[in-house]
């Protein structure tokens, strides 16, 4: 009996390490995606730190004060900060738009929030500005990359996209539920942790306001939020009503 009994409690180790393990591994895969590193370092002298964001389409070059006695590799948090400058890189001429979208938005961000060198004036700072702006280029980044999406598939969902400045406008059509309207999203660079403000035009049919804003109604916040908006449109709205 007493055997089986130490059987039983080996089986049992086994069974929790492999929760253990599962759970390791749910946790590893949380951080991955919620990973917002999004920069890379290009220079670290006495003089000034440079990073790169979004495949080394945006800079930032930081500033540093006079070296701190000793502090040769300016590595003192309480060496001062004289400048944080941000620049584009992105010739919008060649770009696609929805890179162009990314830059603005990301700018947008960056003007919003007043004086950097105030935000970090020392190097103590400098973690918690480059997690902001990561955070900020992640987001604009997965939105780019749903725009890309929708503008190679919008077939599928009877749609044809068009982006000016922040704005994004959703013409959607359909001959099975005799409809045509033109949904206009304003984006910002909180995209997608709040619901976006939107109007409709109707063309054809009887979709306006009041249908579109019952679905949006529905959809919560968060990641892919325009992919899934742009489905259950669809969904909802466009498919034959018989």
């Amino acid at each position: 009996r007493e055997l089986s009994e130490m059987e039983t409690e080996d089986e049992q180790m086994v069974g929790q390490m492999d929760e253990l393990k599962e759970t390791e591994k749910r946790c590893q895969e949380l951080l991955e995606k919620y990973d917002f590193t999004e920069w890379e370092i290009m220079e670290w002298s006495e003089q000034q730190a440079v990073f790169n964001f979004l495949y080394d389409s945006l800079t930032l070059t930081v500033a540093f004060g006079p070296p701190i006695d000793g502090d040769d590799f300016s590595e003192d948090l309480s060496r001062t900060i004289i400048s944080l400058n941000f620049e584009s890189f992105l010739d919008e001429e060649q770009a696609p738009p929805s890179s162009c979208l990314v830059k603005r938005l990301i700018f947008q961000f960056i003007e919003s929030q007043g004086s950097w060198q105030e935000k970090c004036p020392t190097l103590y700072y400098l973690p918690q500005v480059l997690h902001d702006v990561s955070l900020v280029v992640n987001r604009c980044k997965t939105l780019g990359e749903e725009m890309e999406f929708l503008e190679r598939w919008g077939g599928k969902f009877n749609l044809k996209t068009d982006i000016k400045d922040t704005e994004v406008k959703l013409l959607f059509s359909s001959s099975a539920a005799f409809a045509k309207f033109e949904l206009t999203l304003a984006l910002s660079a909180s995209y997608p942790s709040a619901a976006l403000p939107f109007s409709v035009q109707t063309h054809i049919g009887n979709i306006g306001e009041k249908e579109i804003a019952a679905v949006l109604s529905s959809i919560p916040v968060g990641h892919h939020y325009l992919r899934r908006m742009v489905t259950l449109i669809h969904q909802n709205l466009l498919q034959d009503p018989r």
